[in-house]
């Protein structure tokens, strides 16, 4: 078996229910995993959506989530987790917006792809003192044992 990713919010290639999103109460999905490998030692937590601003003409990645240093014996994050409801070490990196926690999807046009990228690494990094996602894929570079994703689609209506 391999890592895999899943949330009882929204299912793989599924829409984004407008509660997650800055239509609704921007709040974070449920997400679960299982078959962390042995010898994992952290685990970071990545969503982004590549299709910014324009699906049809893309030009950025826009970052709206990431943890990392989640304990690898932490089997998923509740829905609407408050920062300190985080697992115990897991620390935060800034998003797009120039902060740390969760933003929801928000596309000005189209539909767009919101991928949550789980990886688990074979250390725990230093407190990188809330990364940009260049900064922490940086630290993660060869670490990373096991990655597995989920995709959520929205549109605003």
């Amino acid at each position: 078996m391999s890592m895999t990713l899943t949330s009882s919010s929204f299912s793989p290639h599924g829409a984004i229910p407008a509660r997650h999103t800055c239509d609704g109460h921007d709040t974070s999905p449920e997400l679960f995993w299982t078959e962390v490998p042995e010898g994992t030692k952290s685990l970071v937590l990545i969503m982004d959506d590549p299709d910014a601003p324009d699906p049809a003409a893309p030009k950025r990645t826009w970052v709206h989530w990431m943890l990392y240093n989640i304990p690898p014996g932490a089997s998923g994050l509740s829905e609407a987790i408050a920062p300190a409801d985080l697992p115990r070490g897991t620390l935060e990196g800034l998003n797009d917006w120039q902060r740390t926690g969760y933003g929801g999807p928000c596309p000005p046009i189209g539909k767009h792809r919101y991928f949550h990228k789980l990886y688990a690494l074979d250390t725990v990094l230093p407190d990188l003192k809330q990364p940009t996602k260049a900064k922490l894929e940086k630290a993660m570079e060869g670490h990373v044992i096991a990655y597995s994703e989920l995709i959520g689609l929205y549109q605003k209506h």
